[in-house]
């Protein structure tokens, strides 16, 4: 399952009453805290959703037993209550761990209750939870075009598919940039987005995006690869630059094929997955122009299918 698939249960008002969040990226954690919180009218909040970070229980005075007191409580107004806890579900202690067990073999029927996991779950944590309902924060690449129609039209507005994969095109797969870029495109007081409003009010006015640089090394074109990588560059760090590279070489492999059969894609794949290490490993500059002579001497070496 995926965020898609937690947006669905969202739909649904989160009808189980158990659940276990989780995701590799903290940015989907906040993201799905977003989505629970609206399904609680505002004025009813402060009486039926609690969210517990069981980092600061101890800071707070609070045991995880008063976390659980506080999930049978009977909701306010009639509606289901909804409580939430985050942090890394393996720290809790056995006996904690124990009385989840109990609640989880009989949890309250007024009340939904959401463990929202950082970290690797553990084994013995994943066994003792099978019976939870389980869903993973993370967004397939398949799926970024349906999240960003989905957060453009929490704001009201409407962006065509076109315009949502211009702007993944530019930004990469990066969920946190994704977002801050769709506040810059909520401003824009239209109420359906274009690609055109996006070049204008992202790019800059310019005229490529990552389309036009993987087009660019196809066509072995080594004057316009430098050229669009410098017009890109000035809107665009390096690694949204390999983010988006990566995104969009894989929406260009043929349906089918498999990375690791194929050594053309296994070398370029590789190639934008060392690159992408060495940025986050060494946090300085990456010679993104290595990078791209690299693409450019692979694809020299590669007959189209």
């Amino acid at each position: 399952m995926s965020f898609k698939a937690f947006l669905h249960e969202v739909e649904k008002g989160l009808p189980s009453p158990v659940y276990l969040l989780y995701a590799s990226d903290p940015f989907l954690h906040r993201e799905a805290l977003e989505e629970i919180k609206r399904l609680v009218p505002e004025e009813e909040r402060d009486f039926n959703l609690h969210i517990f970070d069981l980092s600061l229980l101890k800071e707070d005075s609070m045991s995880f037993e008063m976390i659980l007191d506080v999930v049978n409580t009977v909701s306010f107004f009639g509606s289901r209550r909804i409580t939430v806890i985050s942090g890394n579900l393996s720290k809790l202690s056995k006996k904690d761990q124990k009385i989840l067990d109990t609640y989880i073999s009989k949890p309250a029927s007024g009340s939904t209750f959401i463990m929202l996991h950082e970290g690797i779950l553990k084994k013995d944590m994943r066994d003792r939870l099978r019976r939870v309902k389980s869903v993973s924060l993370d967004i397939r690449e398949t799926e970024i075009t349906y999240w960003i129609k989905q957060k453009v039209g929490l704001k009201g507005l409407e962006i065509s598919d076109a315009a949502a994969d211009y702007l993944i095109g530019l930004i990469g797969p990066d969920m946190g940039l994704l977002s801050s870029e769709i506040e810059k495109i909520s401003l824009l007081g239209k109420k359906r987005i274009e690609i055109d409003d996006i070049s204008e009010i992202i790019a800059g006015g310019r005229t490529y995006s990552i389309f036009d640089l993987v087009e660019a090394l196809t066509e072995k074109n080594a004057e316009k690869i430098f050229k669009i990588y410098k017009t890109l560059s000035e809107t665009a760090d390096d690694y949204s630059l390999i983010g988006a590279l990566n995104w969009q070489y894989s929406r260009n492999m043929t349906p089918g094929v498999n990375p690791t059969n194929n050594e053309y894609f296994l070398r370029l794949f590789e190639a934008l997955n060392s690159a992408d290490i060495d940025i986050k490993s060494s946090g300085r500059a990456y010679p993104m122009e290595y990078l791209l002579v690299k693409l450019l001497r692979l694809q020299e070496g590669h007959l189209p299918s």
